[in-house]
């Protein structure tokens, strides 16, 4: 919702049920957990009775799951449904073996992210077997600040001149780590690095001992159309590894995939 706009004045052109369920749905994605009906009650500020009615019709509809076993609420599959419907044709499909085979690799946590406004969502993530694996921000189904994160900033360097600019102009820069980006200038400065390298890193931007390494995917018009990226702990992400060894496979992984979706260079 705007933040110039507030829901009384948009109450004559919208549809108020729809708006609070809008609402509803939006805290849980940013919740990203099982939540209370009170609590969810507390943060769309509706009255309880109001956010029951409301979940138990999505309930029916599969957009919203109730657990049996603490009466907690949970986004349901219906929304994952959907969202695929929109993601770029076969882009998730077509890209799952070379998540894999990168994962094999690297043995590092491997990711595939679509940028969505200033967000980057991620719409599907491969863990290695074999090594620990240290929980992040970046899993399936979740999104973040697309200037703080390797796979966003790749995306947000491929936009056309026009359409960056429009996005990072609604950009409300926050500082997470001593590292992040927090303004326009230094942002479109990196981005301008990413496109002439063909690469993005973060260096402990979003999450301070997290580093994270990103390569566009082409489709056949030539657009970056998601983002390939490999993150892990600083201690095992050192400078040289990431350069020698780790930018080298995503680079060519992420080519593969490219080919895939009819990307020729040139």
């Amino acid at each position: 919702m705007s933040h110039s706009e507030s829901k009384t004045d948009r109450q004559g052109r919208y549809v108020q049920s729809l708006e609070r369920a809008f609402d509803i749905l939006e805290v849980m994605a940013k919740e990203g957990r099982p939540i209370s009906i009170s609590y969810l009650s507390e943060k769309v500020n509706l009255k309880v009775s109001t956010v029951h009615r409301l979940l138990a019709t999505m309930v029916s509809r599969g957009f919203v799951r109730q657990n049996e076993e603490d009466n907690k609420y949970r986004l349901g599959l219906k929304l994952w449904e959907i969202g695929n419907a929109v993601l770029p044709p076969d882009v998730r499909f077509t890209a799952k073996p070379y998540l894999e085979e990168l994962v094999s690799r690297c043995e590092e946590t491997v990711n595939l992210a679509v940028l969505d406004g200033h967000e980057v969502v991620y719409i599907d993530q491969v863990e290695p077997e074999r090594r620990i694996v240290v929980k992040m921000f970046a899993q399936a189904g979740s999104r973040g600040p697309a200037y703080a994160t390797a796979s966003g900033k790749v995306l947000l360097a491929y936009l056309p001149e026009e359409k960056q600019e429009e996005v990072i102009n609604k950009v409300v820069f926050e500082k997470f780590t001593t590292d992040t980006i927090t303004n326009a200038e230094d942002l479109k400065q990196e981005l301008n690095r990413i496109r002439s390298e063909g690469y993005a890193l973060d260096w402990g931007e979003l999450e301070e001992h997290i580093r994270c390494a990103a390569v566009p995917v082409f489709n056949h018009e030539k657009k970056a159309v998601a983002a390939i990226s490999v993150s892990g702990v600083a201690a095992r992400m050192s400078n040289a590894y990431v350069h020698n060894h780790l930018l080298p496979d995503i680079k060519d992984v992420g080519q593969k995939i490219s080919q895939q979706l009819g990307y020729v260079e040139g």
